[in-house]
């Protein structure tokens, strides 16, 4: 099918912006673009209003993009608390969803979320303290945190938990540590006491041969 010329009059991902021309295929513009009224065809009288398009498409990404750090202002530093059932082994009967957590949010901030903006690729299963990430755009973000605790249980238990868990974590990494320098000490020692051997043998040698 025929390429044709267009003039994209909205933004339009992984092809371009506002008031900029493309060549595109023609069922890519006459079934996609045109239809959705992102672009008109770059007529001689279009392209007339291409900076037109161009620069109030740039007072709109201004302003989103002021709005976008506005609500992160807001979101940074927030502190989700989700209190749940969970086993002995601190693992959680279901999940946190990045939709629980964007309804929370948006209770906490006055302005709904878009889940699909949380930086979460799984929902939560365990207890513990999580640093969230939402991209409001591509260039704007903001980071929350988001506690699991057993029903009844506060932020403050949620620190305690994860303090004992850093401080085991450590004293593991501190012995597991310890333990690979003391292997390598004694391969060490094993190898110099072979050397030694060795040399041991080797001198030997000729007065058993002069005997």
């Amino acid at each position: 099918m025929a390429r044709v010329k267009i003039l994209l009059v909205q933004d339009v991902p992984e092809l371009g912006q506002a008031g900029e021309v493309y060549t595109v295929a023609g069922g890519y513009a006459r079934n996609y673009l045109l239809p959705r009224g992102m672009a008109i065809l770059a007529t001689k009288g279009a392209l007339k209003q291409a900076e037109q398009i161009r620069q109030a498409a740039n007072r709109r990404r201004a302003q989103e993009k002021a709005n976008a750090e506005a609500q992160a202002t807001l979101i940074n530093g927030q502190r989700l608390l989700f209190q749940v059932k969970a086993g002995e082994n601190d693992r959680l009967y279901g999940s946190i969803t990045s939709g629980d957590i964007a309804e929370q949010l948006s209770e906490k901030v006055g302005f709904e979320i878009d889940r699909r903006k949380l930086q979460l690729p799984q929902p939560i299963r365990e207890l513990g303290i999580f640093p969230i990430t939402i991209r409001l755009m591509p260039d704007v973000t903001a980071t929350f945190e988001v506690a699991v605790v057993r029903e009844g249980e506060s932020w403050e238990d949620a620190e305690k938990r994860q303090a004992e868990a850093e401080a085991k974590a450590a004293a593991e990494a501190e012995a597991a540590r310890e333990a690979a320098e003391a292997e390598k000490a004694a391969a060490a020692e094993a190898a110099a006491a072979e050397a030694a051997a060795q040399e041991e043998e080797e001198a030997g040698e000729p007065e058993a041969a002069e005997a």
